[in-house]
């Protein structure tokens, strides 16, 4: 299950006003500070699970998706946010060796 809350909506609404709607990725990112949920145009492939939520297509790689389940996107500050009860480990920390920490 995939719950798109109403703030994530208002600002994916406001994306697609003058575009078409195309489905919304939902992967999983490695970086510095450990791996967390994104989002991404995307269209889906034969090893997804595709979810309705809010008149919006969700993919996910099915498998992570039965692990994740349920998620929910919300905003934050700093932007989208996806939620779950998946645990995803602990981060890098200090971004020694990192590049992608300016």
């Amino acid at each position: 299950m995939i719950f798109l809350t109403m703030a994530a909506k208002e600002q994916i609404d406001n994306h697609f006003k003058d575009k078409v709607t195309s489905p919304i990725r939902i992967y999983l990112n490695h970086g510095c500070g450990g791996p967390r949920f994104a989002l991404a145009l995307d269209e889906p492939t034969d090893g997804d699970e595709v979810v309705e939520d809010g008149g919006y297509k969700f993919v996910m790689e099915k498998e992570l998706f039965k692990q994740a389940s349920p998620l929910t996107v919300d905003m934050s500050p700093m932007g989208f946010v996806v939620q779950s009860e998946m645990e995803l480990g602990g981060g890098g920390g200090g971004c020694s060796g990192c590049t992608s920490c300016g």
